[in-house]
């Protein structure tokens, strides 16, 4: 899709992937890059925001293990959905810090979820976990700063 530009990415996304649990949506259909590197399927429920996605091939390097910048990206995308009091709010990274403990294989439904620890007026706090099969693979946390528009 090169040279096709951001309403190439709007077209392809007219039509919902089909998501690999009940009740769960594509984020944000219209983000090129989340949706080109996922895309990512999440939901709101009582423990706050929880994103998912199966591992395809396109998501592993050459040894079959889920590449480490995609886990990044999930769990960059999950600190700005758990910022939000509001879903139109928008937040950017101002801190990113990331452990990997275990590698993610194809086939895994990969599982993200994030907790605000503080927010305040114009930062939010967040920290989280990305698992599989009960697995930690990457645990991350950072700060994340809101966008006035």
């Amino acid at each position: 899709m090169a040279g096709c530009g951001r309403q190439c990415y709007i077209t392809r996304m007219t039509r919902e992937p089909e998501a690999p649990l009940p009740g769960y949506v594509v984020y944000d259909p219209i983000d090129p890059f989340e949706n080109g590197a996922g895309p990512f399927f999440w939901r709101r429920d009582e423990g706050g925001d929880h994103f998912v996605f199966r591992a395809e091939p396109g998501h592993c390097n050459t040894f079959g293990v889920v590449h480490g910048g995609l886990l990044m990206t999930l769990a960059d995308l999950t600190m700005a959905a758990t910022s939000k009091e509001r879903r139109e709010d928008a937040y950017i990274t101002v801190s990113f810090n990331g452990e990997f403990v275990a590698p993610g294989l194809e086939g895994m439904l990969i599982e993200s979820r994030g907790e605000l620890v503080k927010r305040t007026a114009s930062m939010a706090f967040v920290r989280g976990r990305i698992e599989a099969d009960g697995n930690t693979l990457f645990v991350y946390s950072g700060v994340m700063k809101r966008l006035r528009r």
